[in-house]
């Protein structure tokens, strides 16, 4: 922390704890910051919020990731702030094992975070990946955007970063994840050395017929201002039981999150591997920029039409040809129309829309049991 007194460091510690409430902006309290862009225009359908499903649920005390988001940009918020605070929310919330607190965790049991977040009045970006012991990455990454002329920081540096801006530390290892994360070690491997509970009265081959298949696990949250101008984050504990040091999508833009204030924002979860390989956030964007009659939805559906187009590896596809994982990716214009799409049939998202949040249905390539 050179270069800051003990003063500056209890200053910016608090305003970080300050964060978590309805004033979100005193998370720069002593630290300059770039100013939203002027208003770029407003729409009728003005403004909404879009997010992955996780973005609607919580704890039934608490608003959700879209109400709170709606809130601060009606509140005079910008649309950053906005949504970065909503997913606050559930990066907070231990009983969500997909991002933040109580987040799965790597092979070793350490949870690793990654987040990022693009202001489109600005156009910039901000990013961190491999975040160890900071509960709100996303909260990091916008910190990034704004006081460093980086896009992202990884690892140790990007929790150092944290530090020196009065991020507290804390051990995100919830005791249901590690018990999660014991059981999947005790049972992923016929030949290893972990024995599950019992293991020696019904053998270690019955305890591991349980399905101890990786998840995957994120909330995206994109939002469009009373005025038209766009933001937005995701953030991630990424696959359980990766490979320290694995990355998905979710903090790399034009993966798992692009925005362009002149078009619109997607974002998506899931597989974050299919994701990359294709850039889908920023071809979902570039489509709908290319093709203005071109619906969010159907922007959404032909970039899942192209991992299925892309995913080759016969281990990665089912019996049909199809591929085994699933991805979801949600997009929003400019002027406020909304839409989602799975591969499969099942999936639904969050929207907070005409004064009302609510889950949609995801529109898809394959209906069930096809």
């Amino acid at each position: 922390m050179s270069g800051f007194t003990r003063r500056e460091f209890i200053s910016a510690s608090a305003a970080t704890a300050a964060a978590a409430g309805v004033n979100p902006a005193a998370l720069g309290v002593a630290l300059p910051r770039q100013e939203p862009a002027a208003a770029s225009g407003a729409a009728t359908n003005l403004p909404v919020v879009i997010a992955s499903l996780n973005g609607l649920g919580g704890p039934p005390a608490r608003k959700s990731c879209v109400e709170l988001a709606m809130e601060l940009m009606l509140a005079g918020k910008d649309p950053l702030t906005a949504v970065v605070e909503g997913v606050a929310l559930v990066e907070a919330d231990p009983s969500d094992q997909s991002v933040g607190y109580g987040g799965l965790p790597n092979e070793d049991g350490v949870v690793e975070l990654d987040a990022s977040v693009m202001y489109g009045p600005s156009h910039r970006s901000g990013a961190v990946a491999g975040l160890q012991r900071i509960m709100h990455p996303s909260r990091v990454a916008k910190l990034v955007l704004e006081r460093t002329d980086h896009c992202m920081l990884v690892g140790e540096g990007a929790l150092r970063f944290a530090r020196a801006h009065g991020f507290e530390e804390m051990n995100l290892l919830t005791e249901a994840s590690r018990k999660a994360w014991l059981e999947w070690k005790e049972n992923h491997s016929d030949d290893d050395d972990w024995l599950p509970e019992g293991s020696n009265e019904i053998g270690k081959q019955a305890a591991a017929d349980r399905n101890w298949r990786h998840t995957f696990g994120t909330i995206n949250c994109c939002a469009v201002s009373p005025t038209g101008d766009i933001a937005g984050v995701t953030t991630t504990s990424g696959l359980s039981w990766k490979i320290p040091g694995r990355v998905g999508d979710s903090p790399i833009i034009g993966a798992g999150l692009y925005v362009d204030n002149e078009v619109g924002a997607a974002g998506s979860t899931g597989r974050g591997e299919a994701v990359i390989q294709i850039c889908g956030a920023h071809t979902i964007v570039e489509a709908m920029r290319r093709d203005p009659r071109l619906s969010p939805t159907d922007a959404c559906k032909e970039a899942c039409q192209r991992i299925v187009d892309k995913t080759k590896l016969s281990r990665l596809r089912t019996k049909e040809g199809r591929p085994n994982f699933g991805v979801i990716f949600y997009a929003v214009r400019k002027d406020g129309t909304f839409g989602a799409a799975s591969i499969q049939e099942g999936p639904e998202f969050a929207v907070f829309a005409g004064g009302k949040a609510r889950r949609e249905k995801c529109a898809f390539l394959y209906p069930k049991g096809s």
